[in-house]
């Protein structure tokens, strides 16, 4: 009983802690307007400031380059036609299964690489994490990747400068959205590239990509514990039959367009009438949601 009631109050000791750490967090930037102000929600404040174990200081400049970085890149703003042709192979998709804690899944296929420009790569990666963000369950912030090795080769490698870039923007600028990544049979060819690009990655994201390899059992089932197989597709040790429809995850990305363009206007009409902000101040006019006629 003794015990119980202190862990209880040890519990809400350290909620009240953070509390007051995201509250300053949310002093220290001061005020905000149009997407800024949708973007830092107490839970986002709360991924920053675990990201820098709830150093407030150092949760403040680097939230302050992400929105810089977000007011620069646009990425709530990208649009699915902007990016469609990078996903023509379905080398990045989002899967229609969630893992075991209902998170969104990402689904990577390197060797379906089809195009050489880095900068777009990077554009329609960062189109689907902002995708799956949206899809995400509610109560549930962070999403899975799973990412499948079959025909990979150095001819399919991105280069070392998007890798490092991609990983930037994935640790910077959404810290706390990765749950867990699974690597699935990696050639050893990846071995050389893995040693380059894992310098890349601070120390929390480096424990959460985990390597799977079809005859190591421990690792199957760690990866097991994750995703059920009646869910994951044969290619990655499950049991479900999948096949990579362009045109059909094309027209739901559309429909995701249209229901995040919603989302944005009714989340601006509700920061005019609690801030105080005009339109103009809140939100740049959206673009459209399909390409304008040749």
């Amino acid at each position: 009983m003794f015990l119980r009631r202190r862990s209880h109050n040890h519990h809400e000791n350290v909620s009240a802690q953070q509390d007051a750490k995201v509250n300053e967090l949310k002093a220290g930037i001061g005020p905000l307007a149009g997407s800024s102000l949708e973007y830092c929600t107490d839970a986002c404040l709360r991924r920053y400031l675990e990201a820098r174990n709830w150093n407030v200081d150092k949760s403040k400049k680097m939230l302050a380059e992400s929105l810089k970085w977000r007011l620069s890149y646009k990425p709530e703003q990208i649009l699915w036609h902007q990016v469609a042709n990078e996903g023509e192979t379905g080398k990045v998709y989002r899967a229609n299964f969630h893992d075991r804690q209902g998170r969104t899944v990402l689904i990577m296929r390197p060797g379906m690489q089809n195009t050489t420009d880095g900068d777009n790569q990077i554009r329609h990666l960062v189109y689907l994490i902002e995708n799956a963000i949206l899809n995400l369950p509610e109560g549930q912030e962070q999403m899975a990747w799973l990412i499948d090795y079959t025909g990979f080769s150095l001819n399919t490698n991105v280069p070392i400068r998007t890798a490092r870039d991609t990983i930037n923007i994935l640790q910077n600028h959404y810290p706390e959205r990765l749950g867990i990544a699974f690597l699935y049979n990696p050639p050893r060819i990846f071995e050389a590239f893995w040693k380059i690009i894992k310098y890349f990655l601070d120390t929390k994201t480096f424990n959460k990509v985990k390597f799977v390899y079809p005859k190591d059992k421990d690792s199957v089932e760690l990866m097991s514990s994750y995703f059920d197989a009646d869910n994951l597709p044969v290619e990655l040790g499950g049991k479900a039959t999948m096949q990579y429809d362009h045109e059909e995850f094309s027209r739901m990305m559309t429909q995701d367009d249209i229901k995040a363009s919603n989302a944005r206007r009714s989340e601006n009409k509700l920061n005019h009438t609690n801030n105080g902000y005009s339109r103009a101040e809140v939100v740049p006019e959206p673009l459209p949601l399909t390409p304008p006629a040749s």
